[in-house]
């Protein structure tokens, strides 16, 4: 691994440092104009591995800047104003990361609207909704990808604008859909561009960098992909190395925007496993966008699920995945019954054919699918 070492940045990144401070600025209008595009500001992209912070924040700093790989970050003072989102009397959030009244949207379309959310530490967190329902707009904005139209996330009781953005950076990583690497980068060097933000101009490379980078690439079965470009990788392989990277980095909190795509059925279940290792092993918070309700059943703590941008229901998967939730969050007939290895909710949909009606034990009713 030493050979793979990333190369020192030329100078810090300075156009992106404070990307939504100023909402007047013209940075700001660059980001607001990228995430109205559908497109984050700056998120793990060959552009921002090239310039030395391949990041997974959207600030090209990699989320994590501390000793070692087994540092815990403090949480951020709060400012005085802190009890509440916007000094309107809105309670404090209880946990590190909150959404308060939050809007989200693109130019005139509006995805999430006046939403409330606490993420709880210390847990797993799954998000599931329909296509287009704003679970990965939802992400996006906790890990400042995205500017509120109104209302705030927060972080530690302090608005993400007002957070200084290596702070961010240091305590958020976000992987999100589909990261492009760079041409020609090899697996190594892509996964220890994760420890980018642990270079001091006196310090560039330590053994807890070394020993970072690798346990990430054995944690994710990367090792032997180690001197294979990224570029020639399967989809799949690709997707371990990202989670990989992301591993090294070592935030308290990490956001998922659907980690097990193009994953094979045995890969999902790994990377789900590692997800949950981590969130036991180091009670990391964790919040991931998931498409498959069973498997955001089995190894979530708390399930979030929403429709048309709003939060329809959100617990624990046993007090709240029911057929009913089923039909009106996707509009599918289902029976819902416990897994016979967990014990957690197992979602069976109806016989080919049936649609849109409540099943009971057999459907009464199979209506033809056009």
């Amino acid at each position: 691994m030493t050979g793979n070492r990333p190369a020192e940045p030329d100078s810090p990144r300075t156009e992106t440092d404070s990307p939504r401070t100023e909402p007047d600025s013209p940075s700001a209008a660059r980001d607001n104009a990228a995430a109205q595009d559908g497109v984050p500001a700056v998120p793990v992209t060959a552009s921002a591995v090239r310039d030395g912070a391949p990041t997974i924040q959207g600030d090209g700093i990699p989320a994590a800047q501390h000793s070692g790989p087994t540092a815990q970050h403090s949480p951020i003072p709060a400012q005085d104003n802190a009890p509440t989102a916007h000094g309107n009397g809105t309670p404090a959030p209880a946990n590190r990361l909150a959404a308060r009244k939050l809007t989200l949207a693109y130019e005139d379309r509006t995805v999430v609207e006046e939403l409330d959310l606490e993420v709880p530490d210390g847990k797993v967190t799954v998000i599931v909704g329909p296509n287009a329902c704003g679970k990965s707009t939802l992400l996006r904005a906790l890990g400042r990808l995205l500017k509120p139209r109104r209302g705030a996330v927060l972080l530690d009781g302090t608005e993400l604008a007002q957070v200084p953005t290596r702070r961010i950076a240091q305590v958020i990583g976000l992987l999100p859909q589909t990261p492009v690497p760079p041409e020609g980068i090899t697996v190594a060097d892509l996964v220890s561009r994760g420890r980018q933000p642990h270079q001091k101009w006196w310090r560039q490379w330590s053994d807890s960098d070394e020993a970072a980078v690798a346990h990430a690439m054995e944690r994710t079965g990367t090792t032997d992909l180690a001197d294979r470009p990224v570029d020639e990788l399967s989809g799949g392989q690709r997707q371990r190395v990202w989670i990989a990277m992301a591993l090294a980095q070592d935030t308290d909190l990490l956001l998922l925007d659907e980690p097990t795509t193009y994953l094979d059925i045995a890969h999902q279940v790994e990377v789900l496993d590692l997800v949950r290792q981590l969130n036991h092993e180091r009670g990391r918070t964790v919040v991931a966008v998931l498409h498959d309700l069973n498997q955001a059943a089995r190894y979530a703590d708390h399930l979030i699920a929403m429709k048309a941008g709003r939060i329809v229901a959100q617990g624990p998967p046993a007090d709240i995945v029911t057929a009913d939730l089923v039909q009106d969050v996707f509009g599918l007939a289902s029976v819902v019954v416990p897994d016979p290895v967990t014990g957690d909710p197992l979602v069976v949909p109806g016989p080919p054919g049936v649609r849109n009606h409540t099943l009971s034990g057999l459907p009464a009713h199979r209506e033809p699918i056009k």
